[in-house]
């Protein structure tokens, strides 16, 4: 082990195997020296001080034999397995609705690995809550809750416009907030409600964010999907897109549809975003977070709740 060039290296006595530290320290663990020039390690988190390296527990082999063809992660990972390692310091991250369920685990696991993440919540006072909650496990991540309403394109109008005032880049752009199983109700933008907070309100952000995204390229925008999406149309007879689908009137309404629809839109939508911004190093997926996901999702009907309880052993958890 070398104090002097921070890394940690022995061979294997039979196999001949040589291990080596890789990577940056866990989160919430920083490095120190004592009064003696000796280094050691401070765990925030458990509140406790080691001088053991505490990257020992994730050596890498030096020259690894041949890839492993079995998949890194699978349906049980968490998100803080998948950043395990990486140093987000310096980037600059948006989630919407990133207050409670699948958000706020994201925002968590992005500003504990050092990035600035903005929580853009519709309600403040759950946005700032989930600020603090954050900074309970970690007291120097940087995390800030803004207010984004997506029911309403002048909230996303002021929220953009608020961002850039603050001139930071933008790497991340997380687009997660949903409504599920709402009844039927207009927005003020006098469109269906599910449609707007799901896609469109995601589509006109993602538009007033463009230029800042391309200016800090690499950037990633991340549209939260699902595969329900394979469950509906939007297209008429002929095979034209039918703009009465996509924010119907109440007679011609289903919860469970407009949800489908919103999130065939945002596949779309991503899909062609990626499909523009690409070559100017801004790139664009969607994501199916896991099959009926438990989360805040299904708050608005009482039989959704009875489904998502029934259902609860046998979906992934937070």
């Amino acid at each position: 082990s070398s104090h002097f060039e921070e890394k940690t290296q022995w061979e294997h006595p039979k196999s001949g195997k040589r291990k080596r530290v890789a990577g940056g320290l866990p989160y919430g663990w920083e490095q120190e020296t004592d009064e003696n020039g000796q280094v050691y390690f401070v765990d925030h988190i458990n509140k406790r001080t080691t001088y053991l390296d505490p990257r020992l527990a994730f050596t890498v082999e030096d020259n690894p034999v041949k890839p492993t063809t079995r998949q890194k992660y699978d349906g049980n990972s968490t998100a803080m397995e998948i950043l395990q390692g990486r140093d987000l310091s310096g980037k600059v991250a948006i989630i919407t609705g990133a207050n409670s369920g699948i958000g706020f685990e994201t925002a968590k696991s992005l500003a504990l690995h050092g990035a600035y993440v903005i929580l853009a919540c519709r309600n403040m006072s759950r946005g700032n809550d989930a600020v603090q909650r954050i900074l309970t496990e970690w007291h120097k991540a940087k995390v800030e809750a803004m207010t984004l309403d997506l029911a309403s394109l002048h909230s996303v109008q002021h929220f953009a416009e608020a961002f850039k005032s603050k001139n930071v880049p933008l790497h991340i752009l997380i687009c997660n907030a949903a409504v599920f199983g709402v009844p039927w109700c207009l927005t003020e933008d006098e469109l269906e409600t599910t449609f707007q907070v799901n896609h469109l309100g995601h589509f006109y952000l993602v538009q007033l964010l463009e230029d800042v995204l391309r200016r800090s390229s690499p950037a990633r925008v991340v549209v939260v999907s699902s595969e329900s999406h394979r469950f509906t149309e939007i297209k008429d007879n002929t095979g034209k897109l039918d703009f009465s689908l996509l924010s119907p009137p109440k007679k011609e309404y289903w919860a469970m549809l407009a949800y489908n629809r919103s999130k065939l839109c945002n596949i779309l939508f991503s899909n062609e975003l990626n499909r523009r911004l690409a070559p100017h190093g801004v790139t664009s997926n969607a994501v199916h977070p896991g099959n009926m996901m438990y989360s805040s999702l299904h708050r608005s009907w009482w039989l959704y709740t009875l489904l998502f309880t029934l259902a609860r052993p046998f979906t992934k958890s937070m």
